[in-house]
């Protein structure tokens, strides 16, 4: 992705949180050059990856397969001295802007309609190697247990919201025709390096052609403090 292009959408992200009356913390709008000045004090934001994240999976085509995220709170599985053991995200979806189809190995979490659009999700059980089961899904909508049949694409309108197993593949997109999608997710401790499976191989981080400045830095870009 071309740094442009990223700026770009953090832009668009902003004023449609704000539209939305969410709120993103003060970290969210330290510049490269403050980050700079950032002691010890941050490392929670540094090492638990804190912050921006665009992704267009790898594919070039942000606006067909991609998603915005900015991870609000984390803990961290390596780090013994953090006793956080939850994670949150804020994150956009654009109509038929699709994010590929994938499981958690460990982490379960609740997909929370904020606000927006419909955001559509099709659900999936794993076979025993990894695969996509024909088998019955069973699903948690809003504390609702319910059973669908594989490969189900399930509707949540604003304020609705399902949880999601670890092992149980997910695809999801805004509707088409009822505009961008504000998603919450409350998980399970988030670790974006080593947790995610995806159907068919993806990348997760995108390489970036620098041709202008970072508005801000992603959460994979922090410089380390001064005094190390």
């Amino acid at each position: 992705m071309k740094r442009s292009e990223i700026n770009a959408i953090m832009r668009e992200a902003i004023a449609f949180i704000n539209k939305m009356n969410f709120k993103l913390p003060p970290f969210a709008y330290f510049t490269p050059e403050e980050w700079k000045t950032k002691g010890h004090e941050y490392d929670e934001i540094r090492n638990n990856m804190l912050g921006w994240d665009i992704t267009d999976y790898g594919h070039g085509d942000y606006d067909k397969i991609g998603l915005f995220l900015f991870t609000l709170r984390n803990g961290n599985l390596k780090d013994k001295n953090c006793k956080k053991t939850y994670a949150e995200k804020i994150l956009i979806s654009k109509e038929n802007q699709y994010s590929p189809m994938h499981f958690h190995w460990n982490k379960m979490e609740d997909i929370i309609n904020r606000g927006g659009g419909n955001l559509m999700i099709q659900v999936y059980n794993a076979t025993e190697d990894d695969g996509l089961a024909d088998t019955p899904v069973e699903v948690m909508l809003d504390g609702c247990r319910k059973v669908v049949p594989a490969g189900t694409v399930l509707r949540l309108t604003p304020g609705e919201s399902i949880t999601l197993p670890p092992r149980q593949y997910h695809a999801f997109w805004a509707e088409e025709g009822h505009g961008m999608v504000l998603i919450g997710e409350v998980s399970m401790v988030n670790d974006d390096n080593t947790d995610n499976r995806f159907y068919e191989p993806q990348g997760r981080f995108p390489t970036i052609e620098e041709d202008e400045s970072p508005l801000y830095l992603l959460c994979n870009e922090y410089p380390a403090p001064d005094n190390d």
